[in-house]
């Protein structure tokens, strides 16, 4: 019964390799969006290698697991993986990985609970700031200009979503370089980037001991504001996409030597300014199908003893 010990293995090499891989490429600031796409792969197989262990170590510990399992499979399937074999690991393994996976699911639920209250907050805030007019109904998805002495833009997700946009930014931005703006707080609404940031959250907060989390929570806040300058940047030029991010941020001090929040902020500038060649369209097709195949490697170790006895 040496089948969940292996996933386990795997899941933790992994966890170890991969994001030592990636953070030593040069591709992903180039392609963030495959990037984006690697990263959630590589997080599902950790994740899927948990899952299955659990299972199959549940199946090794209680009879019952293992009859819900197993109901369907041949004799020679149940016979192929051992679980009769198994020593007093099982239940205890079971149990800690099935507490962690409840653990997951709970802190996945916290996260969006609280975005929620945000948003809220911030929905109220709006209608304070920017009350209808006596008459006016809400519309969903419309443009909200706030009165506002700081340039700011951001866009609020939800089922009735709103970009939000202050005086300040409209009289600082004109033309195209609003409009890079507005095409950049779009892109993450496109994209969903919410989701990918609410659930790397809940598994950096969960787990803050495990390294892969914490860094899969950090591209994330990296990468997909890499992706929304690039759709910016496509639709109105890599300068005028900068020089929005440029006035924008001029007067929070993320071009002088203090750290900030927005530290990130010249590092985006600097790649819109001298960027880096794309991957050609086959390696992109290439990397894409790879880290497809990372989550389903769990899966075949799993599935080995009872393809095995079939074959």
């Amino acid at each position: 019964m040496m089948v969940p010990v292996t996933l386990l293995l795997l899941g933790a090499l992994t966890a170890v390799v991969a994001p030592r891989l990636l953070a030593r490429a040069d591709w992903p600031d180039r392609e963030p969006v495959v990037a984006l796409w690697v990263w959630q792969c590589v997080v599902a197989a950790v994740l899927l290698c948990c899952l299955l262990s659990m299972t199959l170590s549940a199946s090794a510990a209680w009879q019952a697991v293992r009859g819900q399992v197993f109901a369907r499979a041949p004799r020679t399937v149940v016979d192929a993986y051992a679980l009769g074999t198994a020593g007093p690991w099982a239940a205890p393994t079971a149990v800690v990985l099935a507490a962690g996976g409840l653990w997951s699911l709970a802190m996945l639920v916290r996260e969006v609970v609280r975005a929620r209250a945000r948003r809220r907050a911030r929905r109220a805030e709006l209608l304070v700031r920017a009350p209808l007019l006596p008459g006016e109904e809400p519309a969903s998805g419309r443009l909200v200009v706030l009165e506002g002495e700081r340039p700011d833009a951001w866009w609020l997700p939800g089922t009735a979503p709103r970009l939000v946009v202050t005086t300040a930014a409209l009289r600082r931005l004109k033309g195209r370089r609003l409009d890079a703006l507005l095409a950049h707080e779009q892109g993450h609404a496109q994209a969903r980037h919410d989701w990918l940031l609410h659930c790397s959250a809940a598994l950096a907060g969960g787990f803050p001991q495990v390294p892969v989390f914490a860094a899969f929570r950090d591209e994330m806040h990296r990468l997909v504001e890499l992706a929304a300058d690039d759709m910016a940047s496509r639709r109105f030029g890599r300068l005028t996409t900068a020089l929005a991010l440029v006035e924008l941020n001029e007067d929070r001090g993320v071009f002088g030597p203090c750290p900030t929040p927005q530290a990130h902020v010249p590092q985006r500038v600097h790649r819109l300014l001298t960027p880096p060649d794309r991957l050609p369209a086959l390696r992109r097709l290439r990397l894409t199908a790879v880290a497809a195949l990372v989550p389903v490697i769990p899966v075949l170790v799993a599935l080995v003893p009872g393809l095995r006895a079939l074959g």
